[in-house]
């Protein structure tokens, strides 16, 4: 659909709230959206030119849009949701947990068993969980066994059954594990109080069922049956075991949902701990896989509403790293600061972490696993892919970053056979750029790498991907003429989003097939110089290595510095205020002398500052 298409049918869409359904000319679903305003959002689409390549394709497939209207933004948030799940469009976020979870089932029958399952049955039966851990669901069917009394025979133990004596009593009833309600020596009632507290465990409520423990453990001793009263401690004792081995923070705390991300490129990465009473009952982590170059707030919303769905969670507060619009209204969200919530989402952020970390060590083992000969027929196709003239044996891959529009510095990371050889990969701190300035960084820090090389007699790679793009690519051969090494290397960029390879020169960029094994290598090699560079960002800050730059301006101390970020967010975006701003922020003496340091050029500022 064109724009001209789009501007005949725009005054026929509605300007209330809603969910919009974007359909291909063969009917094919491709993306689903919710919007406050139907209009307004779809128009966005159509009235401005997009940077995100997969955007711009969305656009051109769109043939025919459908429209939903809602009573309220909630309302679209929720029905955005199930469809995306329904249908999973293929420009909506793609959340990858294709996991079957563990559940225990309470079995729709006269004195219900319990039981793990991974089939969930709509036959009346209550399902608890699911659980994110088998061995878990074990444990606590063992506690529940040996705490609470219940059959786990398959007999139809109907009232006519019963009542004609069809059945005796087995072992279990023997051995204490079964109160026999095969033979009518227990009643249903008596049997629903027992799956109360059944339900009391799973939930992670063990004091009712404690309490319960301790009566009857009086009750016995006082009536002088001790064995019996020595097997209710003992109960006891097993709960309270069970409670300690389970991850408390604070029993105050009551129940919340717990959630951190990571993003890096196209990627993003969620945990989830569920809280239950203070305790954490379940922790889940989920990769989700960004389309159309979502922000962080829009992929954590989206990972929220799915975890909780599949988890059932009623919780009604939400403990999240960064505010957010999350449209159910009954949610309290929390952004903590200090106390036991920051504790709890430090430990969430650790598991992410981890998560991702166990990701990236698994994909390099399964690159490093592969034989020789299936490593050079990797090179083989990525030298027909990109026409090189050589088997691409040694690549090297250069990116740049930054913190906080400041302090940047630049990554190289180094394949040889296919494999990281990371005894070779290269930091640079930026020397001679003033600011942030990506395309100067990077035509130093090439220029630095292949001089050295040069000068140490070492060999050159015949493959160099530039992280970046056209306009980084262009700097980077500014330093490969200056080197006079053209000719000797192969030098290419790929844009950082829509994973486009450019050659030098070239005004169109080529797409390998997506799944190609040679797109797979030039990404895995991309997510290391990624990895290593904001490794070297994180440790250089945890060593103080970088000192505020506001902090280096003459007569700014530290509590300006912090103050002006808090409210800015980068030193970009100060460098960029005009003076009245910061006068509104800092007062007058210091916004002068941060004005004058950030625009030397314009001389000692003369204008006039309110009193």
């Amino acid at each position: 659909m064109t724009g001209a298409e789009f501007q005949s049918i725009s005054h026929t869409i509605p300007v209330q709230a809603g969910i919009y359904k974007y359909y291909d000319e063969q009917g094919t679903l491709l993306y689903v959206g919710k919007a406050k305003s139907l209009r307004k959002r779809v128009s966005s689409y159509f009235v401005k030119n997009h940077d995100n390549y997969k955007t711009r394709k969305l656009v051109e497939h769109i043939h025919h849009i459908e429209f939903t209207i809602v009573d309220s933004e909630q309302d679209a948030f929720l029905l955005e949701n199930s469809l995306i799940k329904q249908f999973q469009p293929k420009y909506n976020i793609n959340l990858k947990d294709d996991k079957t979870y563990p559940y225990i089932v309470i079995k729709h029958e006269p004195f219900p068993r319990v039981f793990l399952t991974r089939n969930v049955v709509k036959d009346g039966s209550e399902y608890l969980g699911p659980f994110t851990s088998v061995g878990r669901v074990r444990e606590l069917l063992e506690i529940i066994k040996y705490n609470i009394p219940l059959r786990t025979c398959n007999l139809n133990l109907s009232e006519q059954n019963i009542r004609k004596g069809k059945f005796k009593v087995c072992l279990e009833y023997h051995l204490g594990n079964c109160k026999g309600p095969c033979e009518g020596l227990q009643t249903e009632a008596d049997y629903r109080e027992n799956l109360s507290q059944v339900k009391n465990i799973l939930k992670g409520n063990l004091a009712p069922v404690m309490n319960l423990f301790k009566e009857e453990m009086t009750y016995f001793a006082t009536n002088m049956e001790f064995e019996k009263a020595e097997i209710m401690r003992k109960k006891i004792e097993s709960l309270r075991a069970y409670s300690a081995k389970s991850t408390i923070v604070n029993t105050r705390l009551g129940n919340m949902d717990v959630f951190s991300i990571i993003s890096e490129g196209n990627h993003a990465y969620v945990n989830y701990l569920r809280i239950l009473n203070g305790t954490i009952a379940d922790t889940k982590t989920v990769t989700l896989e960004k389309q159309l170059e979502e922000t962080e707030e829009e992929v954590l919303v989206y990972a929220i509403a799915y975890l909780r769905d599949v988890f059932k969670s009623i919780n009604r507060e939400i403990v999240v790293p960064i505010p957010i619009e999350y449209p159910e209204h009954e949610v309290t969200l929390t952004v903590p600061k200090s106390g036991d919530k920051k504790k709890l989402l430090e430990l969430s952020e650790k598991n992410v972490n981890y998560f991702k970390e166990e990701l990236y060590r698994k994909k390099i083992l399964h690159l490093e696993g592969k034989s020789d000969m299936e490593r050079k027929q990797v090179l083989y196709q990525l030298q027909a892919d990109l026409e090189l003239p050589v088997l691409p044996l040694h690549i090297e891959c250069f990116d740049n970053s930054n913190f906080q529009g400041a302090y940047p510095v630049s990554a190289c990371v180094v394949f040889k056979d296919g494999v990281a050889s990371k005894k070779d990969y290269r930091h640079f701190n930026i020397k001679t750029v003033q600011g942030i300035n990506d395309f100067a960084s990077m035509t130093e820090v090439v220029h630095r790498r292949y001089s050295r090389l040069l000068a140490e007699g070492e060999p050159l790679p015949q493959l160099v991907i530039i992280d970046g793009g056209k306009g980084q690519l262009g700097a980077a051969m500014d330093s490969i003429r200056a080197l006079n090494l053209i000719g000797s290397m192969t030098v290419v960029g790929l844009a950082k989003n829509e994973e486009e390879i450019f050659f030098p020169g070239d005004s169109e960029s080529i797409k390998l097939p997506f799944n190609s094994e040679s797109l797979k290598l030039i990404r895995r090699i991309r997510d290391e110089v990624h990895r290593f560079g904001i490794t070297f960002h994180r440790n250089k800050r945890s060593k103080g290595t970088f000192k505020n730059e506001l902090e280096g301006i003459k007569g700014i101390g530290q509590n300006t510095a912090t103050q002006l970020l808090k409210t800015f967010r980068s030193v970009n975006k100060i460098k960029q205020l005009p003076l009245e701003d910061l006068v509104k922020e800092v007062g007058n003496a210091k916004a002068k002398i941060i004005w004058d340091y950030f625009h030397p050029e314009e001389g000692t500022t003369n204008v006039s500052l309110p009193q």
